[in-house]
């Protein structure tokens, strides 16, 4: 059964992509501001965008604040008629002070308008985009073509980019490829678009399928993270064999809902390392073909709620089942990080931080005990 929707069900990602649509098929003028680089820490990741309207109309963030105000005036001087360009704000720079990037990084945006081809691709893009459809998006961000765009659609590329035959070819195939995995980055070319070379930058953002967390167990806790979980953008189901436990609004709501086994519920389910399963059944013939189901996907997180006895007796199950030991090491059982929390919503907030945390390599401890960056940004791979 489909979840009805609710505000979280809407990434910022898909408000600004459903913002760019609306403000194009109106025919307004609009201007771009596209995060395309980051060294060291900043508040959001590459990808983020800012849209300006000619009537000042803003919609989007890039830095949570710390640079928009500047970047409106380089808007303007684009609705002005100068040339779109990257514009570089950080610690180091003479503009730090005045912008306020207080996040001891530096960011590179690309500010361009979003008019002719450019505009008729963003158009198609974003509509999918708003739509909840894997797209990915080529932003040309050298030369005198620059802002052009390229967009993969359903496995097909539309549009031109700007500049060679080759370079069209070169970045499909990366982009291509860089959607499949939910992967966004600037990749430089060759003057001529072969991919050995560093005269052409391309930034290609990937608006990737939403990450599925598979809930088994309808219970209150479920209910919790659920509703947290779609807050965040995941796509989330609850399954529990006991299909009147299911039918109420407080999984509608936030979740769909699927009456079956875990055999069941895993047939024909490709899970990959940006998605996560759950397993809060309390009950054997449940919880140990739930996880044993997840243990054969490639799901990123595996977790299980449950007393330190419940898991110690679970793992034993899981052994005598022929589970081998290091398959074990994949379950986070107990789930969740240490925060003493008790009601189903505390719960939800310890397992979400858990699986952030195993999603971005942190550990979970306090920010003030640490010395790493707050913002960890992971380099693409070349």
């Amino acid at each position: 059964m489909a979840a009805e929707p609710i505000d979280g069900w809407l990434t910022a990602e898909r408000r600004t992509a459903a913002t760019a649509g609306e403000w194009l098929r109106e025919g307004r003028r609009v201007a771009a501001a596209l995060l395309v680089e980051i060294e060291g820490s900043a508040p959001l990741h590459a990808g983020a965008m800012m849209l300006m309207a000619e009537d000042g109309a803003i919609e989007g963030s890039i830095t949570g604040g710390c640079v928009e105000a500047a970047v409106v005036g380089e808007a303007r001087a684009i609705f002005a008629g100068s040339a779109a360009r990257i514009v570089t704000y950080g610690i180091s720079d003479g503009l730090a002070g005045s912008v306020g990037l207080t996040c001891g990084g530096t960011v590179r945006v690309f500010v361009h308008e979003l008019s002719g081809e450019a505009a008729e691709i963003e158009l198609i893009a974003r509509t999918e985009v708003a739509a909840g459809r894997p797209v990915g998006i080529a932003t040309l961000l050298d030369g005198p073509r620059a802002g052009g765009k390229l967009a993969l659609i359903d496995g097909v590329p539309v549009g031109e980019l700007g500049g060679t035959e080759l370079l069209r070819h070169s970045v499909a195939r990366d982009l291509e490829g860089m959607l499949r995995h939910g992967r966004s980055a600037v990749r430089r070319y060759g003057s001529d678009g072969a991919t050995l070379g560093a005269e052409v930058a391309v930034h290609i953002h990937s608006f990737a399928p939403a990450p599925q967390m598979l809930i088994f167990g309808a219970v209150d806790f479920s209910a919790a993270l659920a509703r947290a979980a779609s807050l965040l953008g995941y796509e989330v189901t609850v399954c529990d064999r006991r299909a009147p436990f299911l039918e109420t609004a407080r999984f509608r709501r936030v979740a769909k809902t699927l009456p079956a086994w875990p055999e069941e519920a895993f047939a024909g389910t490709a899970l990959t390392a940006r998605d996560a399963v759950l397993v809060f059944t309390h009950d054997p013939k449940f919880d140990e073909p739930a996880v044993i189901g997840a243990l054969a996907t490639e799901a990123g997180y595996i977790g299980a709620l449950g007393s330190r006895k419940t898991t110690a007796d679970r793992h034993r199950r899981l052994l005598e089942a022929g589970v081998e030991a290091a398959e074990l090491d994949r379950i986070h059982a107990p789930c969740g990080l240490d925060i003493g929390s008790t009601t189903p919503e505390e719960v939800a907030i310890s397992v979400l931080a858990e699986v952030i945390a195993e999603r971005s390599g942190r550990g979970g401890s306090p920010l003030r005990h640490g010395s790493v960056p707050i913002h960890a940004h992971v380099p693409e791979p070349a």
